[in-house]
């Protein structure tokens, strides 16, 4: 799921700046901050929850592509 935030362009490049410094990008300090912010917020029971329905989720096999019959008489 994407969110979209606003930002002032010149706070955005300074922030990458500055990350690019910490060898470090925008997009993985928000992945991290996200997964803080989730564990701090959502209950552990429901994180149990949401772990276990994904596990248990099987993966799906793509189904081969049939080719339609040809009538060549």
């Amino acid at each position: 799921m994407k969110k979209t935030i606003d930002v002032s362009e010149e706070k955005l490049t300074a922030l990458e700046m500055y990350l690019a410094q910490k060898n470090t990008t925008l997009d993985a300090e928000l992945t991290k901050f996200t997964e803080q912010l989730y564990l701090k917020v959502v209950p552990q029971n429901v994180r149990d929850f949401i772990e276990m329905t994904g596990a248990r989720k099987p993966v799906r096999k793509p189904r081969p592509h049939r080719l339609p019959d040809s009538d060549e008489s």
